[in-house]
């Protein structure tokens, strides 16, 4: 009888693609930097052929004082199929494991716009007709950058009527020759998300598959498209690659001490912050101390000119009331008048009544 019981999905170790080492093992193979270029773009990547690589950044490490690798960039110019013929395009694609790696990129990116005679086609020789190629730049990031839970982002230039806001076609030789197109992949956010191809096949960088040890990744191959088994493969050779396990354990002390060293320039740059914050706060204690005896001797003198103020007003009281006595005491003394002119009208009326001659 036929067994009803499935086989067990067998599990498959692949060295980790977050390491540069790893990375760069990877995209060597032109064959895979083609596929994962093509479906990140979402354009078919015809013709790819690396371009001089600058000298890599490099740091002390402080084990041993030899200098390690930490960053890998890698520049192509490529052939890209698209519907009205073939475009060529200059691929920029880096990527950084921490956030000090940014300001980098843009030393980078205006290196590549400054040497456009670098562009080359499949044959080697420099196409002159290549210059001013549109730069595709891809950016693989250990770090988010404000954009939670999107894994792929992609930007592109719009090219719009500033005064109606009308859209028009950016594939325009000016506009492409001065304006760059980005994907930037947040790696952190890869975790689970499988909506379209980029995703599925930028799955190999998911962190979440990492084993006790972080060089090595643990995926079960038969999940993915088949189409991208080849990088699957191919990050399984680096996993047994001598080479590429030690150059990672050598990334791991110098991220370590990058880590370390940003720890202690933002120790530092805490101290100092805190230092003037505090030097503010005695300047500011300083300045309201001297505006608090300001204050006081400001109460003081408002409180002089009230009791001067309360004076006057009881000087003012005191005056009213005399007045008030003097109007009541010629009050009195008018009536008193009006009183001895009725008496006086009474007996010069009584004497001339008696027939008493006036004596005036």
């Amino acid at each position: 009888m036929e067994s009803t019981v499935k086989k067990k999905s067998e599990v498959t170790e692949i060295a980790n693609p977050t390491y540069d080492v790893v990375f760069k093992y990877m995209m060597d193979d032109i064959e895979i930097a083609k596929l994962v270029i093509s479906t990140i773009i979402e354009e078919d990547v015809i013709s790819l052929e690396p371009l001089p690589q600058e000298q890599p950044t490099e740091k002390m490490n402080p084990v041993d004082n030899d200098t390690s690798i930490t960053v890998y960039r890698l520049d192509f110019s490529a052939k890209i199929k698209i519907a009205e013929g073939i475009k060529l395009v200059m691929i920029e694609m880096q990527k950084a494991s921490l956030p000090t790696d940014i300001p980098r990129f843009r030393n980078y990116l205006g290196e590549r716009y400054s040497k456009p005679e670098e562009v080359k086609i499949t044959d080697g020789k420099i196409d002159r007709t290549a210059i001013g190629a549109q730069i595709y730049c891809l950016y693989f990031l250990g770090n988010d950058i404000g954009y939670k839970k999107v894994p792929v982002l992609k930007v592109n230039p719009q090219v719009s009527d500033a005064a109606t806001g009308k859209r028009f076609p950016s594939k325009n030789k000016f506009i492409e020759g001065l304006h760059h197109r980005s994907w930037i992949i947040q790696i952190n956010f890869l975790k689970g998300r499988r909506r379209n191809e980029a995703e599925k096949l930028l799955a190999v960088f998911d962190q979440s598959y990492c084993t006790s040890d972080q060089h090595i990744m643990s995926i079960r191959e038969e999940v993915y498209p088949e189409k991208y088994h080849p990088i699957i493969r191919r990050l399984k050779m680096a996993a047994t690659d001598s080479k590429v396990r030690k150059q990672m354990k050598k990334e791991d002390t110098e991220i370590s001490y990058i880590r370390r060293m940003i720890r202690d320039e933002n120790e530092k740059a805490l101290e100092k912050t805190i230092k003037e914050y505090n030097e503010k706060l005695e300047k500011k204690d300083e300045e309201l101390e001297k505006k608090d005896e300001e204050i006081e001797k400001k109460d003081e003198e408002l409180e002089k000119k009230d009791e001067e103020l309360a004076a006057i007003k009881k000087a003012q009281a005191d005056t009213k009331k005399a007045l008030e006595k003097k109007d009541k005491a010629l009050e009195k003394e008018k009536n008193a008048r009006v009183e001895d002119k009725k008496i006086i009208a009474k007996l010069k009326q009584l004497i001339k009544n008696a027939g008493i001659p006036d004596a005036t």
